[in-house]
């Protein structure tokens, strides 16, 4: 197609010209020398199975002598349940990409060496918004020349060929030829798998969870399967384990080692997570079609496992760390909705009840100061205020406490999370700071910027398992900045910076204040977009243009629909050179942003923007809690703060006469929250999580105002809101 033609001419410029600068274009690594590698699919095993010496001698020896990891099932799931099937598992192997099926039955052997139905699995991937093309590993392997066996029926899809071919296959290993004569075996420990889909089936076709002992006796037998095909293996095979599926009615992580070849006694990682003993299912793909120093085909989305380090002291240690992070994980999935409904709840009620407060608020007798009772009230506002404003960050803080292995994981998750914001709000009332208008805010949001910028650029560890991050099982980030984490961090940037602002333009001319906020704020957005860091595609346009309007506010200058255009330009290519520059490094190290350049090469983007946007949409219709979090934030913020009341002028036109840098602020990061509510796929979650941090801090810098203002005589409604109060300095 046309399109397609211009956008490969116009990279193919782009690359030459890299060239010539010193880049190096996106080239396959040197790929080692081949070597024979073994897959064992066991689809279920998990590590918090029973897996001991007794039980599972073989699993125990290879992660004694092997390398292990967690292993997220990044799958298409069946229709209306969230967890991934062992055919689904196997076709994501075969393809190295998200692959799904339409049920969760097991799979048939192969008859006449074709997998059955494989035309129909082959044409159902369309429907997935995915199209993963089945078939990639095993005629990758057979294109390089090399063999292929495979081992149980569901071994056959992992291994068959585009056609659906498998010409090697055995139904045990006892059965099969020599595995000295293959270059690829792939084989299926179905035992978890068969037990499973032996259970009662659910209206959607689930079968039910096995009990305990069905379970250890499953496992058992898995445990028997695997040792007898490693045993049949020659020395030289290097061997990659994987829990390919679940086989229950919730999702978990999985088992995932790697033994022989370059994999030493430790740890697993991969590039696809960055995260410690953490990999994906699409990375074994990757993985094989490295160690066979096979170039890697295009769409195949993993990267390769990697040793991460040394493992803990013991197999025990080993097994029980990687355990941990499926509970973490299982438990997430367990609170993240009810924390969700008792957190907008509360929001909610906070606003209704501010707003009470605030309506009939009076001034004392005298006319001059407040009464008593009304001087605590607003203070006891204001406090609340600024917790509320802390609880976003909080969320990501409280990943430093294992608050999900103790007893009641609900309460100590809201116990942890109002501990750190209790500790934030008492720093922001610690020092002198607490008697300006802006003093609380600029702390709390200070805490939230620098927090979430520190920790993209050290891994991205306080969102992994958070309630309002990432979620390890079902694997839609690993690293970088979720959407969620990147409103809360632009808001918090935003307002801190205005906050600075007013601070810095009593002691520096304004254009000196109006670069040094350029600055901080042009770091922050690199920490988003760069690729080592936050890696977040349609965070970099939002951020830009949010802190766009914020700088042309405090410049003294108006916002123009002109201006904002050329701002959302530069913002897309800021973005634009960002992904290109990562599409420039080897695709195997390659983030999700030079994976899309690649797409718009190949003319796959617009699958991939349909799928986003769908999300989008979804999330926005779908999640009625936060779309009315939003809009009573909203409300709140213009029909309370910014509309005049009985003293004459509006609590936000009080704090604005006090401090003028908090219109441009504000003003900057709602603009920041609606663009991020159009150009990513979370939809309302942004602007709803962004309102979260700027209307409480807001209101705690109303609340302030009207503590330092004098009150005055009731004006008309219509009169328009002004400042009593000279700007403090």
């Amino acid at each position: 197609m046309p399109h397609r033609t211009l956008a490969r001419l116009c990279l193919g410029l782009l690359a030459v010209l890299a060239t010539v600068m010193g880049v190096s274009p996106s080239l396959a690594a040197d790929a080692p020398e081949r070597g024979r590698v073994a897959i064992i699919g066991v689809p279920g095993l998990q590590w918090n199975d029973p897996l001991d010496p007794k039980i599972t001698p073989a699993l125990w020896r290879l992660v004694g002598e092997g390398a292990s990891a967690s292993l997220s099932t990044r799958v298409v799931p069946p229709p209306n349940r969230g967890t991934s099937c062992p055919m689904a598992g196997w076709l994501t192997v075969s393809a190295g990409q998200r692959a799904g099926a339409p049920g969760c039955e097991p799979p048939r052997p192969p008859a006449g060496g074709v997998v059955p139905g494989w035309a129909a699995l082959t044409g159902f991937q369309g429907t997935t918004g995915y199209n993963a093309a089945l078939g990639t590993l095993g005629q990758a392997v057979a294109d390089a020349g090399g063999t292929v066996a495979a081992v149980g029926p569901g071994a056959a899809l992992g291994a068959a060929d585009k056609a659906g071919r498998v010409p090697h296959y055995a139904d045990t290993p006892e059965a099969l030829a020599d595995p000295a004569s293959f270059d690829l075996l792939v084989m299926e420990a179905d035992a978890l798998a068969e037990s499973w889909s032996a259970e009662r089936r659910d209206a959607d076709g689930i079968p039910a969870d096995l009990d305990t002992m069905d379970r250890v006796t499953a496992v058992f037998e898995a445990d028997h399967q695997i040792g007898a095909f490693v045993d049949r293996l020659p020395a030289d095979t290097t061997i990659l384990v994987a829990g390919l599926s679940d086989t229950s009615g919730a999702a978990q992580l999985h088992v995932a080692v790697a033994k022989g070849g370059p994999f030493r006694h430790g740890l697993l990682t991969a590039a696809s997570t960055r995260q410690d003993a953490l990999v994906t299912i699409t990375d074994l793909t990757a993985t094989a079609l490295r160690l066979l120093g096979i170039e890697r085909p295009d769409g195949v989305v993993g990267r390769t496992w990697e040793n991460d380090g040394a493992a803990p002291a013991s197999v025990e240690e080993t097994v029980a760390v990687l355990a941990d992070q499926n509970l973490a994980s299982k438990v997430l999935r367990e609170v993240r909705g009810p924390f969700f409904a008792v957190f907008v709840a509360v929001q909610v009620l906070f606003y209704a009840l501010a707003a009470i407060v605030l309506r009939r608020r009076r001034s004392s007798s005298s006319g001059t100061e407040l009464d008593a009772a009304s001087s605590r009230v607003l203070v006891a506002v204001q406090v609340v205020a600024v917790l509320s404003g802390a609880v976003a960050v909080s969320t990501f803080l409280a990943q430093l406490v294992p608050w999900w292995s103790v007893a009641g994981p609900m309460i100590a998750l809201i116990v942890t999370i109002l501990a750190f914001a209790g500790l934030i709000t008492g720093l922001a009332f610690a020092g002198p700071w607490r008697s300006h208008v802006l003093g609380p805010l600029t702390v709390v949001a200070g805490i939230t910027s620098l927090t979430l910028v520190i920790d993209v650029m050290t891994g991205s560890k306080l969102q992994v398992n958070a309630v309002t991050g990432y979620e390890p099982v079902t694997g839609g980030r690993f690293y970088g900045f979720s959407n969620i984490a990147f409103a809360v961090c632009a808001t918090g940037t935003i307002l801190a910076l205005a906050g600075v602002a007013q601070w810095l333009l009593g002691r520096l001319g304004r254009t000196l204040v109006v670069l040094l906020c350029a600055a901080y704020g042009g770091f922050a957005v690199f920490a988003d977009g760069w690729p080592g860091w936050g890696a977040d595609f349609g965070g970099v346009p939002a951020f830009v243009i949010g802190l766009a309007v914020f700088l042309i506010l405090l410049s003294g200058r108006k916002v123009s629909l002109l201006k904002l255009l050329l701002v959302g330009l530069v913002g897309a290519a800021l973005i634009g050179a960002i992904a290109f520059a990562d599409w420039l490094r080897p695709a195997d190290q390659r983030t999700h942003l030079g994976t899309f350049v690649q797409q718009i090469i190949d003319g796959q983007a617009m699958t991939v923007v349909w799928r986003k946007f769908s999300s989008m949409i979804g999330i926005t219709v779908g999640n009625w809690q936060l779309t009315l979090l939003s809009l009573v934030a909203l409300a709140f913020l213009f029909l309370v703060l910014d509309r005049p009341s009985r003293w004459g002028a509006s609590a936000l036109g009080r704090a604005y006469g006090f401090a003028p840098t908090l219109r441009a602020g504000l003003f900057g990061a709602l603009t920041c929250a609606f663009v991020g509510f159009l150009v990513n796929d979370s939809g309302i979650a942004i602007p709803a999580m962004a309102l979260t941090v700027a209307v409480p801090l807001t209101l705690a810098a109303c609340v302030r105002a009207l503590q330092l203002a004098t009150p005055t005589t009731q004006d008309p409604p219509s009169t328009p809101a002004a400042s009593t109060a000279p700007p403090a300095t």
